[in-house]
């Protein structure tokens, strides 16, 4: 039995923003000597989020948009109001960031077959930011033989 967990570090511009980390996925598990298993992708952050999905450009633009519409930055969040009225931290408001989180997740399990992500055709691993651009860490656990 083989196991490596690996923080990798991802840096993002902006939010909503869908940023492929398929690759750095699939290096670890290569690291890791991994044929056969299943990897965990975990974000570590409550307003970030790790989904599959396609890497269509227009496809991403059009779910960064939908995130927006179904949980608008501008709508009025007890979290703007009151969490960061008492903390000191220099953090914005991010209530709509922290509501979007908990509708996409914050994981993904891959199956490894052969040392290679087991995807679909169109299938990507994405770290997808939820608030603004800003240096996040993604927990990669990989379990197997």
């Amino acid at each position: 039995m083989k196991f490596l967990s690996r923080t990798l570090e991802v840096k993002t511009e902006r939010g909503p923003q869908f940023v492929d980390i398929t690759d750095s996925v699939e290096e670890a598990a290569r690291e890791c000597g991994l044929l056969n298993g299943f990897a965990v992708v975990f974000s570590k952050h409550t307003t970030a989020a790790i989904r599959i999905n396609e890497a269509e450009p227009h496809l991403l633009r059009d779910m960064e948009q939908m995130l927006g519409e179904v949980v608008p930055a501008g709508n009025d969040y007890a979290h703007n109001k009151y969490a960061h009225a008492y903390s000191d931290n220099g953090e914005r408001p991010n209530g709509h960031s922290h509501c979007q989180q908990l509708l996409l997740g914050a994981s993904e399990s891959v199956p490894i077959v052969n040392g290679r992500l087991a995807f679909g055709p169109w299938q990507r691993l994405f770290l997808v930011e939820l608030d603004h651009g800003r240096d996040r860490e993604v927990v990669v656990h990989l379990v197997g033989e």
